[in-house]
């Protein structure tokens, strides 16, 4: 039987890149806690199919809200629509992210700059524009970092100083905010085997090169995200802030 948080039975929670992998199981996850989530995603298709997946099998349908999250102007607005839709935030879920492969002598600035805008930034200005109503709630925040920088990976130098910066963000974040009353907290996701990552990146030899590494042996799939997630953005995390939770399957 799935772990039930009352506290989270109608609580409003705005989820980044909701549309599709971790994001789309932890949208689910949430909205079968009875909560009432609205999410932001930049694929539209991805969001329509999650959400006629999801009609009828929870008690609110969730919300979802176009957005390229680079646009720290359109960012901001609608996170404002969302919380003003759901009547506040009680949880702030980033786990937007773009884990695209790029090499040491062929990354420009430009897509440094990019990389850094969709993996790092948007993050710092989801919880500038969300801070307010999350206090008056006194709520929290759960982001994605990875641990893709802790792996020594020679493909990711830009992810990886990003997903590394998120941790930084965290601890920082959690010292402001936490005399408002709000928990800041991070998830460090190890190999999660999605659709995309197995069309883009991953082979069924790196997939079991992994496993192998991994004291649980078996793949690590979205879902296995929801958990963590949930309990961070609950009150039974109540007297947890600041911290990282690696959920690998035992890597590190």
């Amino acid at each position: 039987m799935a772990v039930r948080y009352g506290d989270l039975d109608q609580a409003p929670v705005l989820i980044t890149g909701g549309a599709s992998g971790i994001g789309a199981a932890l949208v689910a996850a949430f909205a079968a806690q009875g909560a009432r989530v609205a999410f932001l995603d930049r694929d539209r298709p991805a969001a329509e199919r999650l959400i006629a997946g999801l009609s009828g099998t929870v008690s609110a349908t969730p919300l979802f809200y176009p957005v390229d999250l680079r646009d720290t102007e359109a960012l901001k607005a609608t996170i404002h629509a969302a919380a003003s839709t759901l009547g506040g935030l009680r949880v702030l879920v980033n786990n937007a992210g773009w884990d695209d492969r790029h090499d040491l002598d062929h990354v420009t600035e430009a897509y440094w700059d990019e990389n850094q805008a969709i993996n790092l930034r948007q993050i710092f200005f989801a919880v500038q524009a969300a801070a307010p109503f999350l206090t008056q709630a006194g709520g929290a925040i759960v982001n994605m970092s990875s641990i893709a920088y802790l792996l020594n990976m020679p493909d990711l130098p830009s992810y990886a100083a990003a997903k590394a910066g998120i941790i930084g963000l965290t601890k920082s974040l959690a010292g402001r905010l936490g005399p408002d009353g709000v928990r800041v907290n991070a998830i460090l996701p190890g190999m999660i085997v999605t659709e995309r990552q197995k069309a883009l990146w991953l082979t069924e030899e790196g997939i079991a090169a992994m496993v192998a590494r991994q004291c649980i042996k078996r793949v690590l799939v979205a879902e296995d995200m929801a958990g963590p997630c949930l309990f961070l953005a609950s009150s039974a995390s109540g007297a947890i802030t600041a911290q990282t939770l690696i959920a690998d399957g035992g890597i590190f």
